[in-house]
């Protein structure tokens, strides 16, 4: 129960960044969560850190992935920058990797793959799941969907692989079932995240 609250204190006051207001200006949660983008900031740093400037085609998806290290992106280069961005990004994956360390993802536990047959086997933390998904490459959705839920999922290439994202909520979900089945504690106290981080994405960073 102490990891849980914790872990849902710290994304938390991660969101809200010393309980300030996060805005993009139409009432999503993001905004100056780290202070003003970063003067002269990139094109280049932009290009890792947002869903969708650059769209991978299935044919790239097939393969078998290995979990690296946490996955976090935004869906606009707007909210990016607003957020300070590569700044941003990296502190948002530096406190997801303290929990996920906590409740031992690693490569040999945490993997997927995706078949030409639009079938999909998982294993998240050393559990099975397995499914059949379909790709929209034009929003850069993948939607799993397996006995036990339907969730959508985002995917986006990185410097070594590529990243497997979702809605903060909906990574919650997976964990929870993946909890379930496994009988973790420390998961199925994690409880619902109060907090809906509007145009970020988590997840986990992968490569074959």
């Amino acid at each position: 129960m102490k990891k849980a609250r914790i872990f849902l204190a710290g994304l938390v006051c991660l969101a809200l960044a010393s309980c300030g207001t996060m805005g993009d200006g139409s009432g999503g949660v993001l905004g100056n969560i780290f202070g003003p983008a970063a003067s002269g900031q990139s094109l280049g740093n932009i290009l890792i850190s947002v869903i969708g400037l650059d769209k991978p085609s299935q044919a790239e998806l097939i393969g078998t992935w290995r979990y690296t290290q946490p996955g976090v992106a935004f869906t606009s280069e707007n909210l990016l920058a607003k957020a300070g961005g590569e700044v941003a990004a990296a502190k948002i994956r530096e406190e997801l990797n303290t929990y996920y360390k906590q409740f031992g993802v690693s490569s040999s536990n945490t993997v997927i793959q995706f078949n030409q047959d639009n079938t999909f086997t998982a294993k998240i933390l050393g559990k099975t799941i397995s499914g059949n998904y379909t790709y929209d490459q034009q929003t850069c959705q993948i939607t799993l969907k397996t006995l036990l839920f339907t969730i959508p999922a985002y995917t986006k290439r990185t410097v070594n692989g590529m990243s497997i994202l979702f809605e903060s909520k909906k990574l919650l979900t997976v964990l929870q079932t993946v909890a379930a089945i496994s009988g973790n504690a420390t998961l199925q106290t994690i409880g619902d995240l109060s907090t809906n981080y509007n145009g970020v994405r988590l997840g986990f960073d992968m490569k074959k």
